[in-house]
């Protein structure tokens, strides 16, 4: 089993836009002693008030959505490529509905009480720092709710300071 080394997030080389776009995240949160994770393939890293932070969004609806609202922190979760059904099931399958972490076969593991996977390449342990409920009005181009927001469940932008970096 390969072990993890911390990192800096000013040390992290990979290419963002692939991690997160094509790669996929997992984002995992814990709320009392129940974990929940899905697949997020929007957002991005960069710095904010002087810090190292990602960018995440979630819908409304989604279960994780909970647990990201009653905890300080999370994690993303980057995984080969090998997990691309495993991400597809996460990103489809509400964990209300059933134990996805279990029927999946990844292993959780903790990080300063920040649940992550064990099969991750790379693992972001994120503080948040801001979140804000998007609206209509503030879309300037018309079309992405259209495109995006037919049933007008509009994203919450999660801002989420990058504590540490792990990766294999």
């Amino acid at each position: 089993m390969p072990q993890f080394k911390t990192l800096q997030a000013t040390e992290l080389t990979n290419n963002t836009f692939e991690m997160i776009g094509n790669q996929w995240m997992l984002v995992t949160a814990k709320n009392g002693d129940k974990v929940n994770a899905m697949t997020a393939s929007w957002g991005g890293l960069g710095i904010m008030w002087g810090k190292n932070v990602a960018f995440l969004v979630i819908r409304p609806q989604r279960y994780t959505k909970e647990f990201i609202d009653a905890s300080n922190t999370l994690s993303l979760s980057f995984l080969g490529s090998q997990y691309k059904k495993t991400l597809s099931y996460f990103g489809t399958v509400s964990g209300r509905e059933e134990d996805k972490i279990a029927k999946s076969g990844l292993t959780v593991l903790e990080k300063d009480a920040v649940p992550y996977f064990e099969e991750a390449e790379t693992v972001l342990i994120c503080k948040k720092l801001f979140a804000q409920d998007w609206n209509k009005d503030a879309f300037l181009e018309k079309e992405l709710l259209e495109k995006w927001y037919p049933d007008e469940d509009y994203h919450t932008l999660y801002v989420v300071e990058i504590e540490k970096v792990l990766q294999k």
